[in-house]
């Protein structure tokens, strides 16, 4: 929203001031992205600019190290493995989290602040403390080392995000549609499937899409908790990092941030959906 025109020039002078650094900020977080995308497309093997790409020269850029990665049997490998993980894992976590944040969502379940605050500390506690635990934790039952542990381990990452959107989803849900949904005579479940899923359903989806941007993009945990076999996309490039210095990584890092922004702008349009659902903003 712009000025009122009645707005004094102190008021003028922290409004552009504070447009100018909000976009200060905003540059500050984008600018190491914009850098990668332009960078996937040189023809050398090179992680900087060549004086060719500066000067727009088309020699200069080259498909080739997108060509590498959907050619190259590690990386599909690596893609083949998180395609594998990530869903099942979001499955997971999407029916745990939200049968979860229905049970937290009633005032009469006993130390529920407590136990929403135990349910969300994976997103709290440092990400290497996790994943050494579960690493101990998966060795003594005989699951480190294999695609359930893997999966598990993921799953657990990505059901706070499932309780967080779907608690807030469940703020302005109307608490008499389930009584009278009782009433008629449904039980429960079909309470649940009938009334409360499709309201809810907005939220549900915004989760899933965190949960499965979370197990998408992991490597600490899948570091500790899976094997060779279980070698994730995030896990081949740190090894690319680490061993070989590919510049197949900066164009593995652009798809991921491709998908990273079409999945965020669906979590907007579903957000919005859901607002509209529950009155909280006009159609």
């Amino acid at each position: 929203m712009g000025l009122p025109p009645y707005a004094t020039t102190g008021q003028k002078i922290w409004h552009y001031s504070y447009l100018v650094i909000c976009g200060l900020i905003f540059f500050f977080l984008i600018a190491p992205i914009l850098t990668i995308i332009p960078l996937s497309f040189n023809a050398e093997n090179f992680f900087t600019f060549t004086p060719g790409m500066l000067s727009f020269d088309p020699d200069a850029y080259s498909l080739k190290h997108y060509e590498d990665f959907f050619t190259n049997p590690n990386w599909q490998q690596a893609l083949w493995n998180s395609v594998k993980i990530a869903p099942v894992a979001t499955l997971l976590s999407v029916a745990l989290g939200t049968l979860a944040a229905v049970g937290l969502s009633q005032s009469h379940v006993p130390f529920r602040r407590a136990i929403m605050a135990i349910m969300i500390s994976p997103m709290i506690v440092p990400l290497i403390i996790s994943a050494a635990g579960m690493y101990f934790f998966y060795s003594r039952i005989g699951l480190q080392g294999t695609y359930l542990g893997v999966v598990l381990a993921h799953a657990a990452l990505g059901i706070p995000f499932v309780i967080i959107t779907v608690t807030a989803t469940l703020v302005g849900f109307d608490r008499s549609l389930t009584r009278a949904s009782a009433n008629m005579g449904a039980g429960p479940v079909r309470t649940f499937f009938r009334i409360q899923m499709p309201l809810i359903m907005p939220g549900v989806i915004s989760g899933g899409l965190f949960a499965f941007i979370t197990s998408f993009d992991e490597v600490v945990v899948v570091l500790f908790v899976g094997s060779a076999g279980q070698k994730t996309l995030p896990w081949q490039m740190f090894i690319g990092l680490r061993e070989q210095i590919s510049p197949t990584i900066l164009a593995v890092a652009t798809l991921l941030v491709v998908i990273s922004i079409g999945l965020l702008t669906t979590v907007e349009i579903l957000r919005r959906r859901s607002e509209r659902l529950r009155g909280m903003s006009p159609g």
